[in-house]
């Protein structure tokens, strides 16, 4: 949604929704589907799954624009709704030893083979160390690494301080730094 070649901010996208305005809350979806989905993919490693987290955060944030405070912590609050809803279904999945994750398309390697397939093998290794790591371990390091989000909001986003989430991701680093070794 833009006024004339301006692009609205989020604030103002999130008062106009929260005042029943369907196109800002399309716009706003359109701006953030991506990046829940992709945090949600990753941290569920299952298509379907992350496509009902998504689906339902968004749902959720519809219904209840009203009650958020400050139009400026939206974003915050999506990402900290997604990672809540796929740290619960995390634990209330039952382990599964064999199960394989998802395949994902490799991204920019189109019509190169060798390129796919090293691409592929390499994504399918992080997203196989990425299991590995603690549920609590994958969000932090996903929300830090992949979605750029600070220490922070991370803290903000999972209910736990900065120093917890600073350890966190040291300890992913590390775990992932050692697993990924081979790809470097």
């Amino acid at each position: 949604m833009t006024v004339g070649q301006a692009k609205l901010d989020d604030g103002t996208l999130v008062a106009r929704a929260r005042d029943g305005d369907v196109r800002a809350y399309e716009e706003l979806v359109l701006r953030y589907q991506g990046p829940i989905y992709r945090l949600a993919l990753r941290m569920l490693a299952n298509t379907a799954d992350a496509e009902d987290v998504v689906q339902d955060v968004f749902l959720t944030a519809w219904r209840r624009i009203g009650q958020l405070l400050e139009d400026a912590s939206f974003v915050g609050w999506l990402y900290r709704s997604a990672t809540n809803r796929c740290l619960n279904l995390i634990r209330a999945r039952k382990p599964a030893a064999d199960t394989e994750p998802d395949e994902h398309p490799a991204p920019g390697s189109a019509g190169r083979p060798d390129r796919v397939a090293e691409t592929s093998a390499g994504l399918a290794a992080l997203t196989s160390a990425l299991a590995r790591l603690t549920p609590e371990q994958r969000a932090c390091w996903l929300l830090r690494e992949v979605h750029g989000r600070s220490y922070e909001e991370i803290a903000a986003t999972l209910g736990v301080t900065a120093t917890t989430v600073r350890g966190r991701i040291a300890r992913a680093r590390a775990q992932l730094a050692e697993v990924m070794a081979p790809w470097r």
